[in-house]
């Protein structure tokens, strides 16, 4: 995929906009179906959820039962997997659920990649692709599709927080960063390793990294990639 497809994503100013850069993310990578979803658990205010993506219709028409649900291995997966898996007839069959896998095989949902991501103050962001082909039977082929996704996933995610989580849930404080940590989350982000910014900026790479690591705390993020993307929307670089 080209750097434009993640940076587009990135930059979506609302749902609709989102929902269209991914599902023209997930047609690009020969996916007919996306989905993603924003949850958010804080203590003392009431859950949030809500998703976006093109679920065909008629799999929203069909009956759902909370019990299949329950049963169905990809979101048992999502609540305690955080790396990204694939399924497909042979996961559900596995696991007794070969029923639910033929109920919706037919709507486009016979095999695909999904994944979750946890953020700081109880969000967590849900990413899955799905399409009737069969994925790549080739390791290095399949391996850079996820690839390809979990990255999807990283940009996606602040975009999701910034686009669809009521203003009320938002953090009210703008994080105040020093020159030096926007300095080197500039060079991050045009691809400089920390051996290499710190040549730049005339410092040690201990002392890249340390900018960086407080970057990420001001940030609320936990890796270098997430703080670039969210200082970003933030207005900060």
């Amino acid at each position: 995929m080209r750097t434009q497809d993640y940076l587009d994503v990135c930059a979506a100013q609302d749902s609709a906009s989102f929902e269209q850069r991914l599902v023209s993310f997930a047609h690009k990578m020969d996916f007919g179906i996306v989905s993603a979803a924003l949850a958010v658990d804080q203590p003392g205010e009431p859950p949030f959820f809500t998703m976006i993506g093109n679920t065909p219709q008629a799999f929203l028409s069909a009956s759902r039962s909370v019990e299949n649900t329950q049963r169905d291995p990809v979101f048992k997966r999502l609540k305690t997997m955080k790396a990204p898996f694939t399924y497909d007839q042979s996961l559900y069959v596995e696991e007794g659920a070969g029923d639910l896998w033929e109920g919706m095989a037919p709507f486009g949902y016979r095999t695909g990649v999904a994944m979750a991501l946890h953020m700081p103050e109880g969000r967590h962001f849900l990413l899955g692709v799905d399409r009737d082909k069969p994925l790549p039977s080739d390791d290095r082929k399949l391996m850079r599709m996820v690839a390809d996704l979990q990255l999807l996933a990283v940009y996606a995610q602040e975009t999701a927080v910034r686009v669809l989580l009521p203003q009320r849930n938002l953090a009210p404080e703008m994080p105040r960063l020093t020159p030096r940590e926007r300095e080197v989350l500039q060079w991050t982000r045009e691809g400089k390793s920390a051996w290499a910014v710190g040549q730049i900026l005339s410092m040690s790479e201990h002392t890249v990294n340390y900018h960086l690591r407080n970057a990420m705390r001001k940030l609320g993020v936990s890796g270098k990639h997430m703080a670039i993307l969210r200082a970003i929307a933030l207005g900060l670089l």
